[in-house]
Order: C-alpha cells, then sequence, then structure tokens
C-alpha cells in the first residue's frame, strides 16, 4: 500500500492514479492524513480491500500538490553515525549504541520544497524515514513491524555551523530550521518491498545551469542499526506515538565529509530519492530571499 497526503487530504496511490481516503470510505476516515496513524491497524484492513486503480472515483494524480505523509508528528527521531563509511568521513568512531537526537517537528515539511538558507554550512543527509503506525513502549525487535506504518524518504538537512556551535554541541538546532525535514513523496508500507531491508539510497546535486553531481550512493543494508533494532532500543526510553518518525542515518558522501569541504548554495537544487519509494526535491535560495 502506498498512502500520500495531497493539498492536505489522505489518498490511496497505485500507479498515477490517486483515490481520496474519505470520500471512498464514505466518511468512515478523516481526510487530514495525520489522524490515519491513530487508527492503523483499522485503515490497513479497510485500503487491503480497496482497488485504487480500478475504484471510479480515482483520478490521475497530475499535478497534486503533495505533503508530508506525516504532516504533525509529535516526536521526530534522528539517528546519527548509522553507516559506518559516514562515520568514517566524519572522523568518529562507530558508535557502540544509537547516537540519537531531536530535529523539532515545526521543521518537517513536504517532498517538493523551496528552502531558504540560514547560514553559509547547510549539508546534506539522505535518510530513510519510519513512520510509526502503532505506538507503545518496551517494543521487542522481534514485533518492530508490528509499529511501523511504511517507509518514506528524508533529507536530515543540517546547518554544520550551528549544529557544532559551542559545547556541548547544538546538534537538535542546527538540524531543525523551517523545512530541514523534507519527507516524501508517499509512504510506503513493508509488504510493497522485495526485501525492506535492502533500498538503495541517493543524493544529486543540480546546479542552476543543469549540471548534476551525485554525492551520496548507499544501501540500507549498510545500517549499524537496522529499523527494527532502531525501533526496539528506542522504545526502551521513548513512548512511540502514532505518526512519529524516525530518521535512520545517513552513508558517506555529505559535504562536511569533502576535502575541501562543500556545502549548499542558493539556486542548487538536491535530488533525493530510495528505491521503491520515489524522490524529493529541495531548491535553495538566499535566506533574505522574498
Amino acid at each position: 500500500m502506498r498512502i500520500a497526503n495531497t493539498a492536505g487530504r489522505l489518498v490511496l496511490v497505485d500507479g498515477d492514479r490517486i483515490l481520496d481516503v474519505e470520500s471512498a470510505s464514505e466518511g468512515r476516515f478523516d481526510a487530514d492524513p495525520a489522524l490515519v496513524f491513530s487508527r492503523w491497524d483499522e485503515f490497513t484492513e479497510w485500503a487491503g480491500s480497496i482497488d485504487v486503480g480500478g475504484h471510479p472515483d480515482a483520478a490521475p494524480v497530475g499535478d497534486a500538490e503533495l505533503g508530508a505523509p506525516s504532516p504533525r508528528p509529535r516526536q521526530v527521531i534522528g539517528v546519527g553515525l548509522n553507516y559506518a563509511d559516514h562515520a568514517a568521513e566524519s572522523g568518529l568512531a562507530i558508535p557502540e549504541y544509537p547516537v540519537v537526537f531531536t530535529k523539532f517537528a515545526s521543521s518537517v515539511s513536504g517532498p517538493s520544497t523551496v528552502v531558504r538558507l540560514p547560514g553559509d554550512t547547510v549539508d546534506w543527509e539522505a535518510e530513510l524515514v519510519v513512520v510509526i503506525g502503532r505506538g507503545g513502549r518496551h517494543i521487542p525487535i522481534e514485533r518492530a513491524r508490528e509499529h511501523i506504518a511504511g517507509y518514506t524518504v528524508g533529507q536530515d538537512l543540517s546547518e554544520r555551523t550551528v549544529q557544532w556551535l559551542g559545547q556541548p554541541a547544538q546538534f537538535s538546532m542546527g538540524k531543525s530550521y523551517e523545512g530541514f525535514a523534507p519527507t516524501g513523496p508517499v509512504l510506503v508500507t513493508l509488504d510493497e518491498f522485495a526485501d525492506p531491508r535492502r533500498l538503495a539510497i541517493s543524493t544529486t546535486i543540480v546546479s542552476p545551469d543543469g549540471t548534476e553531481t551525485a554525492v551520496q550512493r548507499g544501501n540500507t543494508e549498510q545500517l549499524i542499526f537496522t529499523v527494527d533494532d532502531l525501533v526496539s532500543r528506542l522504545s526502551e526510553v521513548i513512548e512511540f506515538l502514532p505518526g512519529d518518525l524516525i530518521f535512520t542515518g545517513t552513508p558517506s558522501g555529505v559535504g562536511a565529509g569533502m576535502d575541501p569541504k562543500r556545502f549548499l548554495v542558493a539556486g542548487e537544487t538536491l535530488v533525493t530519492e530510495i528505491e521503491g519509494i520515489g524522490t524529493i526535491t529541495q531548491r535553495f535560495v538566499a535566506g533574505d530571499a522574498a
């Protein structure tokens, strides 16, 4: 199953067709995408009986305005250094335990956005994002998938100067500017993947003249702490709530790890793709742009 947020309304997606959930369910489920996660089991049972492509009310995706699949998560959890090659390029040891921070929920945005650069050291981090369906604490690793609504694509944008400002560092502040947690284009349930543990992930920078530079190429099979492991470990402390997001970490190829370092500048576009989910696109403008 694939779901999306089009102009603030929850839809089911099948190829290039979308179906409005509130209308198709005759009001059983609300149009607000944020509300579906608290009824996730009930919703998936209903949605599994729907032929989206063949439904008489299905419509072409067309130019539908896509928003974040989980637009108002109460918790947005980031995991750092979760790929060995990224830890190496950062000059840091492979962590013994998950390195956890938060991206404040006001930074969440949709898949196709314009982002204002708050400084000169804004970096990219392509990430598989887990969306929680069923909440809870103390989740055994073998039952972690029962709590996952699905996966989506995310970028953990980071203002590196702010992130490392002072002692201790300001990770959450440097990662929580407006638009610094874009997600989308859809949420995909785990049964849609041939193997949800092995998904190719990439980032490409497109310059104003159209030149494309591939900067990240990785695979989620390289995660140090797997998705199931993260859900279980984090739930020992955190009570997961329906709609919460987990940014699971980024592979190597970030700007701060390059020699010389490279950061995003106005006019550039960032394209992030994960196999089986899709692509999100961010265009960057100067911080004082109108």
